[in-house]
């Protein structure tokens, strides 16, 4: 086979490492084919030139990239990347040993092929390793027992989002149980208390690109910012690793977690959490520090926020802060929201309520005069990002007002990178990159209602509906009244959710042990 021996050679040692699924009466179909000997030159020729076609083919479909028709749909959005940051892209992708260590090995390779017949041994190699991949397989699900045995396929509402112990059946099962319970869930809001010396505004900041992991990645995960928050929850799933599926989950909160599919569907009114804060009495606006156009940004939070007609609030005049991924200029998060709140201070109008959006942590921003990497300028941009909406804080507390801000991040940044995915990849939604840091902040709260340094920590696994059922209660029950509850109670029994990560072609699945991704192929693999 000559250097098709290295081919397969590379195959054995990425199914070693658990890089790649390969489908071996395929692959030693493949081997035979090549044996084949042929006598006319351009037979030869063509031969290889299918070979090289089909080799290709046969290996992408075994990796864990998305399928071909997928990428090809992104073209688009890699075209409105800069320069600058495919550049930063290519350089994570290909590394210096991507080169010289194929150099070695086909030179020890030519070595070799003088004296041993590689082909011989690889053969074998195409028909045992299969074999000895069944047999461990086998073993490991035998020590397993009856793990996977359905004990009860329909898991009631408790055990299907209660978390991953709880769950029951195979995989398919529990995820069928999971979207069939999540239906009938809903979270219901109550006009605020009248009374003006109780009622505040709502202010939800919705971050591109910030998980637990990015902070352990950073360091950050101690960061001042999160000790000043009354409610900080530690096993939030944003369910989903992009941000238009992340903007739609957050703005239909008052439900339970619809599958990647149904996002693109209507929704009932009574799903979207703004409409609902609106019938409460808030006045909803929006805004971002970016223009929205990549991916109809906009146009997915006008559609899904539930009223009509709404246009975001100007950030014109403010100065430019840095270079989106695209080239496109970004405002400072805390020039946009202080402009925009000293005027709704100055209007003395009743309660708002702001979903404003940041992607000042996108992957590919570029900080002005220097040549950082997005990777590299990270900490310094977070850093600016906490420390603005700390300062967002001073600002309401002088306004004489009172609010809740509530940080929820879109997604993580994938800083670490994932098995099969460099760094900055969010295909895949690992826990590593939908396990985000939420927070809410009372700004107001009377003297001696919250203590300083006192956080109400949420441990339980959650998504957005739990977040809008304490956005309820805090609604219903103004916390800023005298004679309000302690603030424990109202994060008392908050709606659990198990982490389900989900895009269009990949769902990941919490378990006992750790997580289970289903592949683009219909087949569910351990998670690394």
């Amino acid at each position: 086979m000559g250097f098709w021996n290295l081919y397969f050679i590379a195959k054995l040692y990425l199914a070693a490492k658990g890089s790649i699924q390969p489908i071996w009466w395929l692959n030693l179909l493949f081997a035979l084919a090549l044996l084949v000997p042929l006598h006319k030159r351009w037979q030869r020729v063509v031969k290889q030139m299918a070979a090289v076609l089909l080799g290709a083919a046969l290996l992408y479909h075994e990796s864990d990239l998305p399928p071909f028709g997928y990428v090809l749909r992104q073209i688009p959005a890699l075209a409105s990347f800069s320069p600058t940051y495919l550049m930063e892209l290519a350089r994570r992708v290909f590394t210096p040993a991507m080169v010289y260590i194929p150099i070695v090995v086909i030179v020890v390779y030519a070595v070799i092929n003088r004296w041993v017949r590689v082909t011989t041994f690889v053969v074998l190699a195409l028909i045992v390793f299969p074999l000895w991949q069944g047999m461990d397989t086998l073993i490991a699900k035998s020590r397993q027992g009856d793990s996977y045995a359905a004990a009860n396929p329909r898991a009631d509402a408790n055990a299907a989002n209660a978390g991953a112990t709880g769950a029951t059946g195979s995989y398919d099962e529990q995820l069928a149980a999971f979207h069939h319970t999540e239906k009938s869930r809903r979270v219901a809001f109550f006009p605020p208390d009248k009374d003006p010396d109780s009622q505040f505004d709502i202010i939800v900041i919705h971050i591109c690109s910030l998980s637990w992991d990015d902070l352990d990645v950073v360091n950050m995960r101690d960061n001042p910012l999160f000790g000043k928050f009354d409610y900080v929850f530690k096993n939030f799933s944003s369910a989903a690793s992009y941000s238009g599926p992340a903007a739609i989950r957050l703005l239909r909160a008052s439900c339970g977690q619809e599958s990647h599919q149904e996002l693109y569907g209507a929704a009932p009114q009574e799903c979207h959490v703004f409409a609902d804060l609106a019938a409460a009495g808030y006045d909803v606006q929006f805004m971002m520090n970016h223009n929205g156009r990549f991916d109809d940004f906009i146009g997915t939070v006008q559609r899904e926020i539930g009223l009509s007609g709404i246009q975001p609030q100007p950030t014109d005049g403010l100065p430019p802060f840095m270079r989106e991924f695209d080239g496109s200029q970004l405002v400072n998060d805390y020039d946009a929201l202080a402009r925009w709140y000293q005027g709704v201070a100055a209007k003395k109008g009743g309660p708002v309520a702001l979903y404003y959006n940041t992607v000042s942590m996108h992957d590919g921003n570029r900080l002005p005069n220097n040549n950082m990497t997005s990777l590299q300028s990270y900490p310094i941009r977070l850093t600016r990002l906490l420390g603005d909406i700390d300062r967002l804080t001073e600002v309401i507390a002088h306004s004489g007002r009172k609010a809740m801000i509530i940080f929820v991040p879109e997604h993580g940044a994938a800083l670490r990178g994932d098995a099969g995915q460099i760094s900055g990849l969010r295909e895949i939604p690992t826990p590593r990159i939908i396990n985000v840091p939420v927070g809410v902040k009372l700004v107001g709260l009377p003297p001696g209602k919250a203590p300083a340094g006192h956080t109400i920590s949420i441990d339980t696994p959650t998504s957005y509906l739990a977040l809008a059922q304490l956005m309820s209660n805090l609604v219903a029950n103004s916390p800023f009244k005298a004679d309000a509850p302690a603030l424990d109670q109202y994060a008392h029994d908050l709606p659990q959710t198990r982490l389900v990560g989900e895009n269009e072609n990949t769902v990941t699945l919490s378990t006992a042990n750790g997580y289970v991704i289903h592949t683009p192929d219909g087949v569910w693999m351990e998670g690394k």
